[in-house]
């Protein structure tokens, strides 16, 4: 740990630490809100892209008989992800990523060789698929908002916690000791005065 030094010079140091820190820490504290808003609001999305997706399986799963039938075609196959669109922005200095849409692999298959109601089937699944990769996008948005606002909160507990109090401290320690050797200058000064009056005095 570096020794502090009891100097005019290192006096001015601190004092123009303590006001860099005092002027970042606000910044500071509106990103962690800003943070904490935009964490809040993904979490608010996620649980109601859970309830659109449950509505989906719902409704998937009134084709759920249908769908334990021996056919020639698999469904699965129509609802293969090939990938999923995502763009991203900057919110609150953070890269999120911002569904877009998934594209499927193609898989042809002919109406006169499936079931009447693969087509209806096939466009619920990829709903479902697509409500689930909506999800995972969103999950990934709040662990990267999560992962900043844990940075920000560390570093706005250390201005508040440590290096705000210690700079305040630090000016304290030279201020007084800067007063105590002022005071002592100022004592010897009169000493000195006096023994060069009262040697005036011998010498009248």
């Amino acid at each position: 740990m570096t020794t502090l030094k009891l100097t005019k010079n290192e006096l001015r140091i601190q004092q123009t630490k303590l006001t860099q820190l005092q002027r970042y820490l606000p910044t500071l504290q509106l990103k962690k809100a800003m943070l904490q808003f935009e964490v809040t609001n993904v979490q608010m999305e996620i649980v109601a892209l859970q309830e659109s997706m449950d509505k989906r399986r719902r409704e998937v799963e009134k084709f759920s008989s249908f769908l334990l039938e021996k056919v020639d075609c698999d469904l699965s196959v129509y609802c293969d992800v090939q990938h999923v669109k995502k763009r991203y922005e900057n919110i609150a200095g953070v890269e999120i990523p911002i569904f877009e849409t998934v594209v499927f692999r193609k898989s042809d298959y002919f109406l006169f060789d499936t079931p009447v109601w693969t087509e209806s089937a096939t466009k619920l699944l990829r709903e479902l698929v697509i409500e689930k990769e909506k999800i995972e996008v969103a999950k990934e948005k709040k662990r990267a908002l999560e992962k900043e606002l844990r940075e920000v909160s560390i570093r706005v507990n250390l201005f508040e916690k440590i290096l705000i109090p210690r700079s305040i401290e630090n000016i304290k320690k030279i201020r007084i000791f800067l007063g105590d050797q002022q005071l002592a200058a100022v004592a010897q000064a009169k000493v000195a005065k006096m023994k060069i009056l009262a040697r005036k005095k011998e010498m009248a």
